[in-house]
């Protein structure tokens, strides 16, 4: 099974299905992960009710970051700004379906992170909002 979620991964990471820049969009962020290089910018759109109705993710890095971003932005197509607030680091490695070492977890949380800074509005990302 877990064959089966790399082959996912690194077709994702070739053939990403969220790459891109929304403009206009309602909420954007970036940041990168200094340790290895890996940069994500992400930008959604979202409808009156908070809503968001199209995401999108632009950067460079590992296979790891970059399907975990496109993982992530098809997931969250649809949800609440509220509901984006909740996930957490099991919903992206649930997404991803592989056990990750140390390294690579800080790889696959980057998109998370700038995703939910984005949302909340902050001018600073931060790793506590992945916990």
């Amino acid at each position: 099974m877990e064959d089966l979620y790399r082959e996912i991964i690194i077709d994702r990471y070739k053939n990403p299905q969220h790459r891109g820049h929304l403009d206009p969009h309602d909420i954007q962020f970036e940041d990168d992960n200094p340790l290895c290089g890996d940069h994500i910018e992400v930008t959604l759109r979202t409808d009156g009710d908070g809503r968001i109705t199209e995401a999108a993710f632009d950067g460079k890095g590992c296979a790891i970051s970059q399907a975990s971003a496109d993982l992530l932005m098809e997931s969250v197509v649809g949800k609440s700004l509220e509901q984006v607030k909740s996930l957490g680091r099991q919903d992206l490695l649930d997404l991803l379906g592989i056990e990750l070492g140390p390294v690579r977890l800080k790889c696959a949380l980057l998109s998370l992170k700038v995703l939910k800074a984005g949302v909340y509005g902050l001018g600073e990302s931060s790793d506590a909002l992945v916990e």
